[in-house]
């Protein structure tokens, strides 16, 4: 796994992927992203159903767990991000650069090429890591508070519709490739 800092002789733009210019791609991540987040709350309803998440006595208990909850899931954005990140330092990136676009908080490196191995650990991270820890805590968390954490966790596996479409999309390219993502767009280049 490697980092670039300059494109290596030889190698060219060979496709581009911009979420935010391609809205008919966008929309579609988007709405399956949210076909995901549906599957996973009807999993979690088979698990512990629903109405758990708003039985609360006193009711300021329930305004407690959404609260936190909303706040959770803002934490976990950053978390997300910073996932991202942690894993382009990881495999030698230089910097690293955090956004938000109205539609997409991001982290990218406008100064790194990172190979296909690389890449795929980058964009998959947060889905893997996360996962796995609300995995765990909802299985080991009060059962009033379960539906806190796998509401996290259905926006973690669908929220990551957009890594996992770059992954797909590049998963048959040759190992030679080099990607360059500055968050809002990435380039692919090959020799």
């Amino acid at each position: 796994m490697k980092a670039y800092h300059d494109l290596p002789d030889g190698y060219r733009e060979i496709l581009q992927i911009n979420l935010q210019k391609d809205k008919a791609t966008a929309l579609k991540i988007n709405l399956g992203g949210g076909l995901v987040m549906a599957a996973i709350l009807i999993l979690g309803h088979l698990i512990a159903p629903i109405t758990g998440f708003f039985d609360a006595e006193p009711v300021s208990d329930y305004f407690i767990r959404l609260g936190v909850l909303m706040l959770g899931y803002l934490a976990y954005i950053v978390l997300h991000e910073l996932t991202h990140a942690a894993v382009m330092k990881a495999v030698g990136g230089r910097s690293v650069v955090f956004g938000f676009t109205g539609l997409y908080a991001f982290a990218g490196s406008c100064e790194d090429y990172f190979d296909k191995i690389s890449y795929r650990c980058i964009a998959l991270a947060p889905l893997v890591l996360w996962g796995i820890v609300f995995g765990i805590l909802s299985a080991v968390v009060p059962a009033d508070w379960f539906w806190i954490v796998w509401f996290l966790q259905a926006g973690n596996i669908g929220g990551a519709a957009g890594d996992v479409y770059v992954t797909a999309r590049l998963w048959k390219s040759p190992p030679s490739i080099l990607v360059k993502d500055t968050g809002v767009d990435m380039t692919v280049f090959d020799k």
